[in-house]
């Protein structure tokens, strides 16, 4: 019989508010389901993460627990709001989750990094095995050399892609050229615009993709610029008899034109011709889509090119657990030179890369293909 289980983890401070609720803040608990077969129990936990998205009923629970595994679906402080997540504190956080299941009693803890979780589950176990962080990309807590980083026993990135910074570049709009006029345009560097394709050419794609991880760092050297400006004590929000603001919102716009979402030549798969959200022009500007209201802190540490630490191929030469890579190839999220760079990121022997035919992001229409990815980890985590 297939049970399942609240799980109340307590949390480590990040020294900081950067949790809306006053009620998560206060608890200082994290939360998963566990999801057991109490008729066959095992000592083996997988552990499935994302640094904001709500996975306490993630679809693999069920279907793992059934295949004779413990399958934990772990919620970040950061659950549903992304806007000051620092990937540091979600390191914090899968470090409480392993801590708490060793707890109770489970010998092997498989860390899985779902989609978004790919680069953060990989930063994970590079420091729980070499931790060299001492801050975060802005100069804060937490020092994840002193912090306690149980390791995981095996690794699987799942429907994953290298990281958040890395794919979020990869879809910046590199038509804009002034962040507070989204609609005013370079028309040489507009994907959009028919002239320029598709089908896209090497030289436009070249240019195009220089030209994202220019916008990437315009907006990280204008970060920079803002955060030093509030550490001056001349800033007009500094206080002279109380606490002063040290970090600030702000919005990004064109977050969803990556020429993949219109091009079926460019990274070559089953996929559909769109985005999570839908056709790429609207998902592009929705509010609702990826990183479009983040801090200062937070762009650091989860959106820059250069600065974010959640990338899988830095992280993964550093880990020396088994490692799988699974993929589908009717993704419209995670493309299959994604799974092919991570993949290649790892240096030992003991790793396996998994196509599942047919699968786009979330198996949607095709639980027969949800439950052959449950099957693949649990079988690898058995070897």
């Amino acid at each position: 019989m297939i049970t399942r289980e609240l799980l109340a983890i307590p949390m480590a401070g990040g020294g900081r508010i950067d949790i809306n609720s006053g009620v998560a803040r206060l608890s200082g608990t994290i939360w998963a389901t566990l999801w057991r077969d109490d008729a066959a129990p095992s000592r083996t936990a997988v552990l499935i993460t994302h640094p904001a998205s709500n996975f306490l009923g993630h679809y693999a629970l069920r279907d793992l627990a059934a295949l004779g595994v413990a399958s934990v679906g772990l919620a970040t402080r950061y659950v549903g709001n992304d806007t000051t997540l620092i990937m540091e504190n979600c390191v914090l956080d899968i470090a409480a989750a392993i801590g708490h299941l060793r707890g109770l009693g489970y010998e092997r803890v498989v860390l899985v990094g779902n989609s978004g979780g790919g680069g953060l589950a990989a930063l994970y176990q590079s420091q729980a095995e070499r931790p060299d962080l001492t801050s975060t990309p802005a100069g804060d807590p937490p020092d994840l050399t002193a912090a306690d980083l149980p390791p995981a026993d095996a690794l699987v990135l799942a429907m994953a892609h290298p990281g958040r910074a890395q794919v979020y570049t990869e879809a910046l709009d590199a038509a804009i050229v002034d962040e507070t006029t989204p609609f005013t345009r370079d028309a040489e560097l507009d994907m959009f615009a028919e002239k320029n394709g598709p089908p896209y050419t090497a030289d436009f794609l070249a240019r195009y993709r220089q030209a994202q991880i220019e916008r990437n760092r315009r907006i990280t050297r204008w970060v920079l610029r803002q955060l030093a400006a509030l550490a001056d004590r001349s800033h007009p929000a500094s206080s002279p008899d109380g606490p002063t603001p040290d970090d600030l919102p702000f919005v990004v716009h064109g977050t969803a034109a990556d020429p993949r979402f219109l091009d079926p030549a460019v990274d070559p798969s089953r996929r559909k011709l769109t985005t999570l959200w839908g056709p790429a022009w609207a998902a592009n500007f929705q509010p609702a889509t990826l990183g479009h209201v983040t801090s200062l802190r937070s762009w650091l540490s989860q959106w820059s090119y250069d600065h974010s630490r959640a990338n899988a191929p830095r992280c993964l030469p550093k880990v020396s657990v088994p490692v799988q890579v699974i993929y589908g190839d009717a993704d419209c999220a995670a493309f299959p030179s994604h799974a092919r760079q991570m993949y290649d990121a790892i240096r030992h022997g003991d790793k396996e890369l998994v196509e599942i035919k047919g699968a786009d992001h979330y198996f949607q229409g095709r639980p027969d293909l949800a439950q052959e990815m449950c099957r693949r980890i649990v079988d690898w985590a058995r070897q």
